[in-house]
């Protein structure tokens, strides 16, 4: 029984653990720079507050190339960006509203 109940509890201790990390929300930011063959994107945001990070300007990573297509340097958008494995990565775009 004990070598039941070990498993089951460490699986229901990491689905609690998932479900409570914080969704990524919308930020807004300024596009500064689109570099299609690197798949990265400079902007100059407001804070991030799902990643606790401040307004600054940085490079994220695009793993999805069909974001890059949407923007270009120049526009104001909304998006919502993730830490994963170790870099900043752009997971949403969208116009924000003029």
């Amino acid at each position: 029984m004990k070598k039941l109940v070990t498993p089951l509890l460490i699986a229901l201790a990491s689905t609690l653990a998932l479900a409570q990390s914080p969704a990524p929300e919308m930020a807004d930011a300024e596009v500064r720079k689109v570099d299609k063959e690197a798949r990265k994107v400079t902007l100059k945001h407001g804070p991030i507050k799902s990643l606790d990070m401040p307004a600054m300007t940085m490079v994220f990573q695009v793993r999805d190339t069909t974001l890059l297509e949407k923007i270009t340097a120049g526009d104001r958008i909304r998006f919502t960006a993730e830490q994963q494995q170790g870099a900043y990565v752009l997971t949403h775009v969208e116009q924000a509203a003029r």
